[in-house]
């Protein structure tokens, strides 16, 4: 397999694509349920590390295999030490606020990410908004009011800091795409940008190692699977599908696929931990769902990853 083999470049996606993209959304959703399970044995800020470090290793052989450049002079280091540290904030905030709050809230508020994206694009891309984006963007702010406003199985402030961590790691997935799209390396490969997000997870979280607790805490099986499953399917797997799917077929029709990651989330935290969903995380969902597909039905839309 040559890593300058062409595809074949699809109009509109087909089955096949659509099934692949609800097997990569319910995947990402069970990311969340994967991350809460192995806290019982790593400390966040570790996992962190640890699913950069592995994901990032088997993602530059699969560079290696493939043939993709990854030290060619291209001037997106600045640019990727930016990112790369934007990423490893995200991460430390995702990590950090799901220990404190349930899958089905950390999912919905991470999700909202396009609509900071639109906010930001609107003020610093010159991507300005249009009739069906304001749209959107009123649901999804109906949605994060509903998340915020149910307090069911709620633990005071503890779980309002991991909502408000959630929240943060959305901005700053937002920030991460908005560098990508204003610098170079908009012009690279996505698995080059993915190592450099990695490798500056992997450095900030070390920064941060020190200042959190026991990296190691009652390992099992489960939470080596449960890292496993993170660094090596998700990272590894799920990833670099989803850029073989990005060359293959329209951006803006995989965007329409993109409602379905926090759908998933918010079952998958209740079918594997059995977390108690009301009637205001329904609401949520449903608005931050139609929002995103009301907002990715312009076809010049693309998602970052």
């Amino acid at each position: 397999m040559s890593g300058t083999a062409a595809f074949e470049r699809r109009d509109q996606v087909d089955v096949a694509a659509a099934g692949l993209m609800v097997g990569l959304t319910f995947s990402w959703g069970l990311n969340y349920v994967a991350a809460k399970l192995s806290y019982s044995g790593f400390d966040p800020v570790f996992l962190s590390i640890a699913r950069s470090v592995i994901g990032g290793a088997l993602v530059f052989l699969w560079c290696r295999w493939r043939g993709i450049a990854l030290f060619k002079r291209d001037g997106t280091l600045i640019a990727g030490a930016a990112v790369g540290v934007l990423f490893g904030l995200e991460f430390l905030c995702l990590y950090i606020g799901l220990e404190l709050t349930s899958v089905a809230r950390s999912t919905l508020l991470v999700n909202a990410m396009p609509f900071w994206m639109l906010i930001g694009g609107h003020f610093l891309l010159g991507e300005h908004f249009t009739p069906r984006k304001l749209i959107g963007l009123i649901l999804a702010f109906g949605g994060l009011l509903a998340v915020f406003s149910d307090k069911l199985g709620a633990d005071g402030q503890v779980e309002w800091l991991g909502d408000a961590l959630a929240v943060s790691a959305g901005i700053l997935w937002a920030a991460t795409n908005i560098v990508i799209k204003r610098s170079r390396l908009n012009t690279i490969s996505a698995e080059k940008v993915l190592l450099y997000q990695l490798a500056g997870a992997a450095v900030v979280g070390f920064i941060v190692m020190p200042f959190s607790g026991p990296a190691i805490r009652e390992v099992t099986s489960l939470t080596l699977f449960a890292l496993g499953f993170q660094s090596i399917y998700i990272v590894a797997f799920t990833y670099v599908l989803w850029f073989w799917l990005l060359r293959r077929y329209p951006a803006s029709g995989l965007a329409s696929f993109a409602f379905l990651s926090p759908v998933f989330g918010v079952l998958c935290g209740a079918l594997f931990l059995h977390e108690p969903l009301s009637l205001r995380v329904f609401l949520a969902l449903a608005l931050i769902a139609v929002g995103l597909v009301v907002v990715n039905r312009s076809p010049r839309r693309q998602i970052p990853v």
